[in-house]
């Protein structure tokens, strides 16, 4: 320190002025530059203490410029040098942990860009499903999620370039404008169909009323039962539509057969008197099974044919019933006169006796044969004469069985 109050600092042998500290002794003005030193290397120590703390580094390289112009003007009194070389060192670890930051912030880049491209490839998925196949309402649930998604990633994660971002948003908007497009589309040819099957059963409806009120019961049943094949093969409409347009067709319907059951309950309950006797009768006509006498069978059956004809209907569910068991005991006697025919007819008897007349004249003609064979002692002949005797003698016993059938 000169006396007039210059300061210098000395630097690899060289004297550097330092500033000028007037009016004040040379351990005041010494201190004065030394703390200028000091606040230096408290500013470098803070730095490197983020550089240790792997803090963000990017005005990490200002403040190296800064400090290292600060110690360039030897504007301090300290270890210049040193000073400087620490700056350096410390300049390469920002650079180093730069490096790392970049390459852990294109991880974060790569990875935030497989995660955009997940949310436009999805919602180009969704926008090329066929309309007709899609559930519309998870559908467009899903699709506002992938629009928030897309929200939240613009918001909160890693940039990805100007150019990136905005070909995938692109992307995006469009996949959202087709699906809406379709599901626009979809619901307004659905709201079509929906009123072209409404009005179709609209129509079933008013026919099914006039119906209603019919007495003739087996052709107005006839005409629902085609109105109802007519419905099911009809477009739906929307459920609640179709739901109610279901129950008034049915309540025309029901008004018919309910009017057809209260007079066909009302028809049974006239006729059941008349199902009692003829209940009675089919005892009577089942007591003539097995049958014994024939003719006898047939003159009962006949009377009790009479009493059934003059008893009346019975009730409809019964019906079948009644009728089906006197037709079995019909039958069986209608099967004993056959039998009894077949037994007596002249012209099976004829044939009968003329067959047993040829086996018989056949059978003396083996029966010389053989007489013959056995005479001239040749086995062979023998042997064939008997064969065709023995066969001719079976077919004569059971023919004879079969004639006396006839007798």
């Amino acid at each position: 320190m000169s006396e007039d109050g210059h300061v210098f600092v000395i630097i690899d042998g060289t004297e550097h002025p330092v500033g000028q500290y007037p009016d004040a002794s040379t351990e005041e003005a010494l201190a004065y530059f030394v703390r200028k030193h000091d606040e230096v290397v408290s500013s470098l120590m803070l730095l490197e203490q983020r550089v240790a703390a792997k803090a963000p580094s990017s005005d990490m390289n200002k403040t190296l410029d800064h400090l290292a112009a600060t110690v360039a003007e030897r504007a301090m009194v300290g270890d210049i040098a040193a000073l400087e070389t620490r700056i350096e060192a410390a300049r390469t670890l920002v650079n180093e942990l730069a490096a790392v930051e970049r390459k852990a912030n294109e991880e974060l880049r790569v990875s935030e860009l497989a995660v955009r491209e997940a949310i436009v490839a999805e919602a180009e998925a969704l926008a090329a499903l066929d309309p007709t196949t899609v559930q519309w309402k998870q559908g467009s649930n899903r699709m506002n999620d992938l629009f928030d998604a897309w929200k939240k990633a613009q918001k909160s994660g890693v940039r990805l370039g100007r150019n990136t971002e905005d070909t995938l948003w692109k992307r995006f908007r469009g996949a959202r404008t087709t699906f809406d497009r379709h599901r626009r589309a979809y619901f307004s040819q659905l709201d079509a169909t929906n009123a072209e099957a409404k009005a179709a059963k609209e129509a079933l409806i008013v026919r099914a009323q006039e119906l209603s009120n019919s007495t003739d019961w087996g052709a107005t049943a006839g005409e629902y039962r085609r109105l109802m094949d007519e419905w099911k093969a009809s477009k739906r409409a929307s459920r609640k539509d179709d739901d109610a347009l279901w129950a008034r067709f049915r309540a025309a319907q029901d008004v018919f057969f309910e009017a057809r059951a209260a007079t066909n309950a009302a028809i049974d309950e006239e006729f059941g008197a008349n199902l009692i006797v003829k209940e009675a009768l089919l005892v009577e006509a089942k007591a003539l099974l097995p049958i014994k006498d024939l003719a006898a069978t047939k003159k009962l059956l006949d009377s009790i044919r009479d009493r059934w004809e003059a008893a009346g209907k019975v009730p409809r569910a019964d019906m079948q019933r009644v009728e089906s068991s006197l037709r079995q005991v019909e039958d069986a006697v209608r099967s004993a006169e056959d039998d009894q025919w077949r037994r007596s007819n002249p012209e099976t008897k004829a044939r009968s006796n003329s067959m047993l007349t040829q086996l018989e004249d056949a059978i003396a003609g083996l029966e010389a044969d053989l007489a013959k064979a056995q005479a001239k002692g040749v086995e062979s002949k023998i042997k064939d004469a008997q064969e065709a005797l023995d066969a001719r003698r079976l077919w004569l016993e059971t023919l004879q069985k079969s004639s006396a059938d006839f007798q």
